[in-house]
């Protein structure tokens, strides 16, 4: 079986590519395209969108690629922050981004 993604990823969490165009050789297709996409950054439901994936599968995808270090995760609301809600203005912005789909 699979063992399971150590990143627990909110929907609202913000993804950015690390990795350089020569390591997205030999990817699956679906990571090639969250890394392409992530160039700009982008939030998790953001990705599930735009790729056309299952919001599980896109947390999926995306924490893979976190654990072979080719994107950055942004966990909004685990940054010290008392209470751990996530920022108003990223949530208006994800439902922003959202609409415009």
């Amino acid at each position: 079986g699979r063992t399971r993604p150590r990143y627990q990823l909110a929907i609202e969490a913000l993804v950015s590519t690390t990795a350089a165009p020569d390591q997205l050789q030999g990817l699956l297709p679906e990571h090639q395209r969250i890394c392409h996409l992530c160039l700009e950054v982008k939030s998790v439901a953001e990705v599930s969108a735009l790729v056309g994936i299952p919001l599980g599968v896109a947390r999926i995808l995306v924490a893979d690629l976190a654990e072979a270090g080719l994107v950055a995760i942004h966990q909004p609301g685990h940054e010290g922050e008392p209470g751990g809600q996530p920022d108003v203005t990223l949530l208006e912005r994800v439902l922003s981004g959202l609409r415009k789909l």
